[in-house]
């Protein structure tokens, strides 16, 4: 199960938007894929890959269109 969740928190009020529970050795490839489909930035780390803006909804559909299990989480 993929969980991806909005926080702003310590980021000086800017939306942020963490996906985690993605397999290691895919976590670049799909950084990649979600960057140009959203447009924004973002970028992997440790096992994470952290989103500028809030796109859950729009990086919720790309994962489940590739065949992953996403749940909202957090605010």
């Amino acid at each position: 199960i993929i969980r991806v969740l909005r926080q702003s928190k310590g980021r000086k009020g800017k939306p942020v938007v963490i996906i985690n529970g993605l397999p290691a050795d895919q976590l670049k490839d799909l950084c990649k894929m979600l960057k140009s489909a959203c447009a924004s930035g973002g970028t992997v780390q440790g096992s994470e890959i952290l989103m500028q803006g809030d796109q859950r909804d729009k990086i919720k559909s790309l994962l489940e269109k590739k065949g992953y299990t996403v749940k909202l989480a957090g605010g």
